[in-house]
């Protein structure tokens, strides 16, 4: 007997890179090897050099072809064994290592919107559908677009094993949402892939598209984000802790630095308007989805927990953003002693 093994990657597409796959069949027992593809054909290699490698990293049952079938998240390498240049997971590794004892962990929160062809799902052929407001959380069949999508792709991320922790509706007719963690950084990134994976997988069943786009309808309408909710074992017991990653997150260049690694077209979103802080401006407050950085209500009250940074886009790389906040902020609870 024999199943199949779907390897999938993250390719070198520039400046959002795009997830590929293919499958591999294997005698059942057999583990995971590594493998090879076209590299110039995924914008990693040119062709008089084109071999890449797939070295498998992270494994889940495969719940659209069932049975002992599974899903291989994969790093792509050189032929010589080093990560390839878009192997951005293989940087966010040593940062997540070094600060291990902080137990940091994430929740992140992924916007989509679906496309039938050309338009938002829900969106009429000529014109636009009533103003965003109603959508939210909504129910009933003339202000939701999709749901069937959704409760499949939710049913299969849960029988892949994934920590998907919920979904809702968004502000905008075919745009939802859906949340990963909480889990640590690896965990989180590697699952955010795969579960974006099924989402376009389940999708293409229902002849729609899903898009990470963060401005897919230009005008008065919100944007897709990818919010990322943030703790460490301090941030989880002290109030003081919190108010020290906010800082961090703020000090010298760091917003910046962190703003223009948070996925591409983040101007055209982070404007100051639809619950929003402009993206060259950092602020943090309470209960405000205007400002960069959420604290909770909760989390001032209780003295602990949390902070959401709202800035990444939809489209953002997972290993990145989790990348620059552990770095940023367990360097800063260092540098004010409270770990």
């Amino acid at each position: 007997m024999s199943y199949k093994a779907e390897y999938i990657w993250i390719d070198g597409t520039e400046p959002t890179a795009k997830l590929r796959s293919k499958t591999k069949i294997l005698e059942d027992g057999a583990e995971l090897p590594i493998w090879g593809f076209d590299g110039s054909s995924t914008n990693q290699a040119e062709g008089h050099a084109s071999d890449r490698v797939l070295q498998p990293v992270f494994s889940c049952p495969d719940p659209i072809r069932g049975g002992s079938n599974l899903l291989v998240l994969c790093e792509v390498l050189n032929i010589d064994m080093t990560p390839h240049e878009s192997n951005t997971r293989a940087l966010l590794r040593p940062v997540a290592e070094k600060f291990a004892a902080q137990e940091s962990i994430f929740g992140i929160e992924q916007e989509y919107t679906f496309f039938d062809g050309t338009r938002p799902l829900g969106f009429p052929v000529n014109g636009f559908p009533a103003a965003q407001g109603g959508y939210y959380c909504g129910v009933g069949a003339d202000e939701i677009f999709g749901r069937e999508i959704v409760e499949k792709h939710l049913d299969h991320c849960l029988a892949a094993g994934l920590s998907i922790s919920g979904i809702n509706a968004e502000v905008m007719p075919g745009q939802w949402e859906f949340q990963v963690g909480p889990v640590g950084p690896l965990e989180v990134s590697d699952q955010l892939w795969i579960a974006r994976w099924l989402l376009y997988r389940t999708a293409e069943e229902f002849n729609v598209s899903a898009t990470l786009n963060p401005k897919p309808v230009k005008g008065d309408w919100n944007g897709a984000g990818a919010h990322t909710n943030f703790s460490t074992k301090a941030m989880r017991e002290d109030y003081r802790a919190i108010i020290s990653a906010c800082e961090a997150l703020g000090e010298g260049s760091k917003p910046l630095d962190h703003v223009k690694n948070y996925g591409a077209g983040i101007d055209e979103r982070l404007t100051g308007l639809h619950e929003t802080a402009p993206w060259n401006e950092f602020s943090y407050g309470v209960s405000d989805r205007g400002a960069s950085v959420r604290i909770p209500w909760q989390v001032e009250k209780d003295g602990k927990g949390y902070i959401e940074d709202r800035r990444p886009n939809a489209n953002v790389d997972p290993y990145v953003v989790t990348r620059l906040i552990v770095d940023t902020c367990c360097t800063g609870l260092e540098k004010d002693g409270l770990v």
